[in-house]
């Protein structure tokens, strides 16, 4: 039997791995135009122009008006203060407006990008789909949606999963910004919640697309949580010690890379395997998102909304 401690320093290694696996990107684009044209405008917007937008702030910018407006002089006290504001308004009438259309424009296009390496994901030999059509897959990940109603019922369960994953994601956030003032771990306990969340935000497009259900992907998730710790920790690792501005762009050019590694990629097997190989039965759950969970469901009995899961127990009871 292996040390439990060292199955979860395997496990990260392999999902650290697996986030690393750049190599899926580049095939991927090669196999679709669509994807290689989407990508390169993500990367155009965010790390041309908003990036580039910066680094011309900070490095050409700032230091001309430091050199026009300098503190050593008679004015040197309102020419500090007329700095001030003039780098205020580069803020308000260029940064944040840019950051604004970043975030707006990389949403959608993120999920362009992950639908299409979906479907060059299946054409390939990259992925794990084929595999899962082949009945390989554990039965935690299977993908038959037999148990879910057609029609009526099949679009109400759609719809309170949709509901009840974004009011889930949302007070995640919300603990993972508290948690970050936490004195002395809260730094710590940052980073690995934030390792979650993004490992969770890259897999959640391959699992939409797959048409896992939500009480599957969570379950997944919370049983391999070693794993996507480390899948999740390349991501943190880009933007952990950056400005919330620089750190926004970076994470905007780096997430659509991160995605296509997690839609190529098939944790079920990697996961699967150390545990084959050392005959135990897993790590157990760890209830990450216990939180969340509490304050969406307490958010939906508020508003007098039933959850996905009692929506689903309703239709098929």
């Amino acid at each position: 039997m292996i040390p439990k401690s060292k199955q979860v320093l395997l496990l990260w290694l392999e999902g650290f791995r697996e986030a690393c696996s750049l190599h899926r990107v580049v095939i991927l684009c090669h196999r679709s135009r669509k994807l290689l044209l989407r990508t390169g405008q993500c990367f155009l917007l965010n790390g041309l122009i908003f990036l580039g937008s910066l680094g011309v702030f900070k490095w050409f910018i700032d230091p001309a008006l430091l050199w026009i407006l300098p503190d050593q002089c008679a004015h040197g006290g309102f020419y500090a203060f007329l700095r001030g504001g003039l780098l205020q308004l580069f803020y308000v009438f260029w940064f944040y407006p840019l950051y604004m259309l970043s975030f707006i424009l990389s949403n959608i296009w993120y999920n362009d990008i992950a639908k299409l390496g979906f479907e060059a994901m299946e054409e390939s030999d990259l992925s794990s789909a084929e595999a899962l059509r082949q009945g390989e897959a554990p039965t935690s990940l299977n993908l038959a949606n037999a148990d879910r109603p057609s029609g009526l019922g099949g679009m109400m369960i759609s719809i309170g999963e949709q509901v009840y994953s974004i009011l889930l994601l949302t007070f995640f956030f919300l603990e993972v910004y508290v948690v970050g003032v936490i004195p002395y771990i809260g730094k710590i306990l940052n980073f690995l919640l934030l390792s979650w969340m993004y490992a969770y935000y890259c897999y959640e497009y391959k699992w939409n697309f797959s048409g896992i259900p939500l009480e599957k992907r969570l379950d997944y998730f919370e049983s391999n949580w070693a794993f996507f710790t480390g899948f999740g920790s390349p991501c943190v690792l880009a933007i952990f010690f950056l400005s919330p501005l620089v750190s926004g762009a970076l994470m905007a050019i780096l997430f659509p890379l991160f995605v296509l590694t997690a839609t190529g990629s098939g944790p079920e097997k990697i996961i699967l395997a150390p545990r084959r190989t050392w005959k135990c039965a897993g790590l157990g759950r760890l209830p990450i998102f216990y939180a969340a969970d509490t304050f969406s469901m307490l958010a939906l009995s508020i508003f007098q909304l039933e959850s996905p899961h009692q929506i689903q127990h309703e239709k098929t009871g």
